[in-house]
């Protein structure tokens, strides 16, 4: 009896730990103009001020390779739009994924000639953690997948203890 305790009553147990640890890992995708994506159409000051960007988080700029880029920059950079110097990072492939990595504000323009100017461009503020008092008023249009997320890690936590009082009780 005891060794079947072991054997079955351990796996429930790492499932609870492991998924424990999970749920503060998640991190939220945003597409840089959601369904508008990343072009000369859209006003992302605006877009970027929707959201509550944190460490972890990742921006998808998706766009017609070669039609327009993303630039990280310096915010003198993005201030004057002249890309000469303070660029931090080329993206251009057309779907280019940028992890934020740091608490910090990061800068973005589109280096295509008058694009940023025309205001394919904008800064975000990205925090530690989701700390926030109004993220729970401006929710990402991604946090249907994050709230999936958290109701299947419950029904995990629910499995678990279910098997867990079967076995001892």
């Amino acid at each position: 009896m005891e060794d079947e305790i072991v054997r079955y009553g351990s796996f429930p147990i790492i499932l609870i730990l492991c998924f424990s640890f999970l749920k503060g890992a998640t991190s939220e995708f945003y597409t840089v103009g959601d369904e508008d994506e990343w072009n000369s159409e859209v006003d992302y000051v605006s877009w970027s001020q929707k959201y509550n960007f944190s460490v972890g988080d990742v921006l998808e700029f998706k766009y017609n390779k070669g039609q327009h880029d993303a630039f990280e920059v310096t915010e003198e950079t993005y201030r004057s739009c002249d890309t000469s110097s303070g660029v931090l990072a080329k993206y251009e492939t057309g779907d280019d994924q940028v992890k934020l990595t740091e608490s910090k504000k990061y800068w973005f323009v589109c280096n295509v000639s008058g694009h940023c100017l025309g205001g394919m461009r904008f800064g975000i503020d990205v925090k530690a953690g989701n700390t926030s008092t109004n993220l729970e008023q401006t929710p990402s249009a991604k946090s249907g997948t994050a709230y999936a997320f958290e109701r299947w890690s419950l029904g995990l936590y629910v499995f678990a203890s279910g098997i867990l009082l079967n076995l001892f009780c």
